[in-house]
């Protein structure tokens, strides 16, 4: 890439159109229209949207690790995500190698450190109370400061076996002595849910909020549990971590009627549902939440603004000049019916997809 690049003609969610210059990394200029030089010129005349990167809050990014792993750029930078935030793919014992191939990838990382100290080499990493070992998760906390956001704690029947609420009180004392918030996976019961969202804190993260499961978060009516709704009032954040069987055409039609809405889009990809879906992307995600009757903006934000919000890195979430360059660049295109499918198998049809052109992550330019 040229030490100086125009994209110019770029719309922005406002309507307004701009040209931005990058250089050594950084945004040097937001201009007018049309009227910015430099060394290199990629005009996209005014058919393309430009947000800052795109923030994934939910991925699995350790490709060691199956099914429940992929490799950092292919679910990153490639698909219009400029950072990724691993879903506690690993704990205290394996989360050193993750940070390490986040130095050697493009895409920025942060991550969640998984409770138990496997992580997700195997997927009932909950199912065994001595993996939780408080004092090995503290020491890598804290020699991994600047890349762990949180704690993951995966509470759902195939993960904690017989331990019913007992992991999610001892990742509670987690979270209190590291200081870190916690995004809890929420799915099939025992536990049953209300006894989950009672643990629950502000910051904390529901991730799988749209799921379709009998122990989810609306009751046999569609109507949101009281203690949902208490939840929300205190501050939980609402991530929907799609994945292979976690998002509901039909729970997320309940909660947009009664106003519960997302704070954060999220995929929970990995290889097995990049490749043969229902995920595939984030843009095919954001696809849904259009479908479902949400604004652009209220979409892109959720991936943008939202997402770096509660990372503490507002810079991540914005277009401003000196920052380091992080934006995705995208159209929406009307020229074909496609068809979406949620994690139950139900289809829904849409005459409008996202299409991801490019990104410029950390100042690097590249074609999607």
């Amino acid at each position: 890439m040229a030490d100086n690049v125009v994209l110019r003609n770029l719309k922005m969610l406002d309507g307004t159109s701009v040209d931005i210059v990058v250089e050594n990394r950084r945004i040097i200029d937001i201009a007018s229209s049309g009227t910015a030089t430099g060394e290199h010129i990629i005009d996209y005349k005014n058919k393309v949207y430009v947000s800052s990167g795109w923030i994934d809050m939910h991925v699995h990014a350790f490709p060691e690790f199956d099914p429940y792993g992929d490799d950092i750029d292919e679910i990153g930078y490639k698909t219009g995500v400029t950072t990724i935030v691993d879903a506690g793919s690993t704990g205290a014992d394996r989360i050193h190698d993750l940070a390490g191939n986040s130095k050697k990838s493009k895409t920025n990382v942060f991550a969640f450190l998984n409770i138990s100290r496997i992580g997700l080499k195997r997927v009932d990493e909950l199912s065994d109370l001595s993996l939780l070992n408080k004092e090995e998760l503290k020491r890598a906390a804290k020699e991994n400061n600047d890349f762990i956001v949180g704690l993951k704690a995966r509470i759902s029947n195939s993960v904690v076996g017989g331990n019913d609420i007992e992991p999610l009180k001892i990742a509670r004392e987690f979270s209190k002595e590291t200081n870190l918030p916690l995004m809890v996976h929420i799915g099939s019961g025992p536990p049953d849910i209300n006894d989950v969202l009672d643990l629950l804190e502000k910051k904390d993260v529901i991730t799988h909020f749209l799921n379709g499961k009998s122990n989810n978060l609306f009751d046999e009516e569609g109507k949101p549990l009281p203690k949902f709704l208490k939840a929300m009032e205190r501050g939980v954040h609402l991530d929907v971590g799609h994945g292979n069987a976690s998002f509901s055409f039909k729970t997320a039609e309940q909660a947009k009627k009664h106003g519960i809405h997302f704070n954060t889009i999220s995929t929970d990809i990995y290889r097995k549902n990049r490749l043969y879906g229902p995920v595939y992307n984030m843009a095919s995600v954001l696809n849904k939440f259009l479908c479902l009757g949400y604004s652009l903006k209220e979409v892109i934000d959720a991936v943008t603004v939202h997402a770096a919000a509660w990372l503490n890195k507002p810079e991540l979430g914005r277009i401003s000049k000196g920052d380091i360059a992080n934006l995705t660049l995208f159209s929406i295109e009307e020229d074909e019916t496609i068809d979406l499918v949620d994690s139950e198998g139900e289809h829904r049809k849409t005459d409008q997809r996202v299409e991801v052109k490019g990104v410029v992550i950390n100042g690097e330019y590249n074609e999607c």
